[in-house]
């Protein structure tokens, strides 16, 4: 497929025309196609270098197994202790949750096995029921 689009950020005929129409209607408009038509190839280039920064960053966050979580101080003792028992409870909260998910996980999985399983057993049943010619019996 191809990607070239009709207004991409170049001197040509669509941009100019725009950029003189957005000027016209409302000028901050026209500014912003200008920019456009300047940087707009830098632009792409820079939000993809911010996404790729951005995911491996999270990346390094998820491999590690740290949360986010800010250690500043607001100077209020009250409110900071109040403050990290909340979050202390909250963290318990979601071990408790993730270890509630894995036992779940491990449930479906010992489910999905055990139906394999009978559905397995059926078939070699059936299969050992066959006549000697490979079919199966009248029902």
């Amino acid at each position: 497929m191809n990607q070239s689009a009709l207004i991409r950020p170049d001197w040509t005929p669509a941009t100019i025309a725009l950029m003189v129409l957005g000027f016209v209607v409302f000028w901050p408009l026209g500014l912003a196609m200008l920019a456009y038509i300047l940087f707009g190839e830098r632009l792409r280039d820079f939000k993809r270098n911010a996404n790729d920064k951005a995911d491996g960053i999270f990346a390094g966050l998820r491999r590690s197994g740290r949360r986010y979580s800010p250690t500043f101080a607001t100077g209020n003792v009250a409110f900071d202790d109040w403050r990290k028992a909340e979050l202390d409870r909250i963290e318990e909260q979601r071990r408790k949750l993730d270890e509630m998910r894995e036992e779940f996980d491990s449930y479906l999985r010992e489910l999905r096995r055990a139906k394999d399983q009978e559905e397995f057993d059926r078939f070699m049943r059936e299969r050992g029921n066959r006549g000697p010619e490979g079919q199966y019996p009248a029902v």
